[in-house]
């Protein structure tokens, strides 16, 4: 392997992980009980999920194409490619709409009725699944530029390592913007919210613009 391609692999990686390091400054913000254990599980789940599904969308485009043909294969992960990016879309859009108005019920509670956020499995593969499923699309692109299918392990695996630590980096952010906040529950969940909104709208951008 060259310099030039390693180069490339990583780069990809780093890419794919800002989505995953943008939800993990949000988990960081919102979640007041993250100790390491979580912390780590968010990471790794996060570094799964988002070289699980380049490897998803490689497969697919690769049965398609052995089924109907090569150019049936693009064709249907071109399309797979733009029905994923609206879902992600959709997904991020709705967590954080809902995140910053349930954020807003919360003000004009009395300090004693308000409810902090605790750490959710449930959520948090929520949010991962959300985050990563867009990179599908990656898997699509891979298929088209790598010449064996030996190769798409190497890029997942540095996918994983690199939005492992990502998101680590990330948490550790969420956790001291928090901490600068201390006591303002609901400004840390507007925060978040708002962190996937943008999320949501930058991946429609890149995929439709190529950012």
């Amino acid at each position: 392997m060259t310099l030039e391609i390693l180069s490339k692999i990583i780069l990809l990686g780093i890419a794919l992980s800002m989505d995953a390091f943008a939800v993990s400054i949000t988990d960081g913000l919102i979640y007041r009980d993250i100790d390491k254990k979580k912390s780590f599980f968010i990471a790794s789940l996060f570094g799964f999920m988002q070289a699980l599904m380049p490897l998803i969308g490689y497969f697919l485009v690769e049965i398609i194409s052995i089924i109907v043909g090569e150019t049936a294969g693009e064709s249907a992960g071109i399309t797979m490619s733009k029905i994923v990016t609206w879902v992600s879309f959709s997904l991020l859009l709705l967590i954080g709409f809902k995140m910053i108005i349930d954020s807003i019920k919360e003000i004009n509670k009395p300090q004693e009725e308000k409810n902090m956020k605790l750490f959710s499995y449930k959520e948090v593969i929520y949010f991962s699944f959300a985050t990563a499923i867009d990179a599908l699309g990656a898997g699509v692109a891979l298929h088209s530029n790598l010449s064996t299918n030996t190769t798409i392990y190497l890029h997942i695996s540095i996918i994983f390592i690199i939005t492992f630590i990502f998101s680590l980096i990330g948490l550790f952010l969420g956790r001291q913007i928090e901490r600068i906040l201390k006591g303002k529950y609901e400004i840390t969940s507007i925060i978040g919210g708002t962190i996937l909104i943008i999320l949501a709208v930058w991946i429609v951008l890149t995929h439709y613009l190529g950012i």
